[in-house]
């Protein structure tokens, strides 16, 4: 694997999402990145992102990414399925990893990447861009300041429109394939972004339910969490809103936080963050005197996560944060087949340990 310069080589895998890697972080940075390969099945798809952003190699073949000694990190944004394979292979291969969530498909599979990147000499880096955006990182140094207080509430919504043209993908709607619903797909980023500010859970009750589309996995949910600080938490997820809206709302002794509206992009600024009094504005303004902005979505994300491969900062996201997510999964949909409340962590001797899925039980 090539050494400590700057420029950091990427090859992307998976021409869906993966553009948008490229767009907000790879090609508007090439003072930290350069995009030396694309690998797609789909050889229209994967000649037309390589001509778009001229990648000098393109491939079909993820192995030819493995042989690479000039490439530096394996960007995994293929159906989540695929995901445990390429992320191991890649690891074995030396290679740095960014990786689309969800990570994999059970905590048994996460627990197997994070044995595999422990004897990796690459580090490997879950996607939760979400948590980048000047508000949230905002509330979170306030919240890590202490300023807050005694957390006592949180809501947390993602409400979302997706019609059927949105399942005319093939993997989409189906357990085997995209691994769950809502949950997986489209709240995964608003739940870690409520986790992120409020810590763990400690226990959750959930409902889920199809009732938008006609596909296999959930697309309506209602959720309640009980933090292990002892705080309460709502969470509720759709596809049949007519307007797209991800939302938190947290509610501590000192200090009221609520992001913006905006749907894929809830951690930007402006968020209203109401001070108790004066005294706790007087601080909040000290705390954040000296802020600078971190840069959103993917942009933010990949230029901390430079940081932290030329030895700069802490990996920005890490495999934790990955199993936290899916330890909140398989709490949902444990839960919603139980009618019971679930409580975390979640070791390999639960019964949904090796799947959440119920196509595997």
């Amino acid at each position: 694997m090539p050494g400590n310069t700057e420029v950091k080589t990427v090859a992307v895998v998976g021409c869906g999402i993966g553009r948008s890697h490229i767009v907000e972080a790879y090609a508007a940075d090439p003072a930290r990145w350069r995009i030396l390969a694309i690998c797609d099945l789909d050889q229209a798809r994967l000649d037309a992102v390589a001509d778009e952003f001229a990648v000098p190699r393109r491939t079909r073949a993820f192995a030819d990414l493995l042989a690479m000694d000039d490439l530096d990190v394996i960007d995994v944004c293929t159906p989540p399925a695929t995901h445990k394979d390429l992320v191991i292979q890649a690891l074995q291969a030396g290679k740095h990893v960014v990786c689309e969530k969800p990570l994999v498909g059970s905590l048994k599979d996460t627990d197997d990447v994070i044995a595999v990147e422990k004897e990796s000499r690459g580090l490997l880096m879950p996607i939760f861009q979400y948590r980048w955006g000047d508000g949230v990182q905002k509330a979170k140094r306030i919240i890590d300041a202490g300023i807050a207080g005694k957390p006592y509430l949180g809501t947390v919504e993602t409400l979302w429109k997706r019609t059927a043209d949105y399942y005319d993908v093939p993997w989409r709607g189906k357990w085997a394939t995209e691994l769950g619903g809502a949950l997986m797909t489209h709240a995964i980023h608003q739940h870690d972004m409520m986790t992120f500010l409020m810590g763990d859970v400690s226990a959750l009750f959930a409902r889920v339910a199809t009732r938008v589309n006609a596909i296999e996995v959930e697309d309506c949910v209602s959720a309640s969490w009980l933090m292990a600080n002892g705080a309460l938490v709502s969470a509720s997820v759709t596809l049949g809103s007519q307007d797209e809206i991800s939302r938190l709302r947290l509610a501590f002794q000192n200090v009221t936080f609520e992001s913006g509206g905006g749907c894929y992009s809830p951690g930007d600024d402006p968020w209203v963050i109401l001070p108790a009094n004066d005294d706790v504005a007087a601080r909040i303004a000290e705390v954040l005197k000296d802020y600078e902005p971190v840069g959103r979505r993917f942009g933010g994300q990949m230029r901390a996560f430079h940081d932290a491969l030329c030895g700069r900062g802490p990996l920005p996201v890490t495999s934790a944060d990955a199993r936290r997510s899916l330890e909140l999964a398989t709490a949902f949909y444990t839960s919603a087949e139980t009618g019971l409340d679930v409580r975390l962590p979640i070791g390999a001797d639960h019964p949904r340990y090796r799947s959440w899925r119920p196509d595997a039980a």
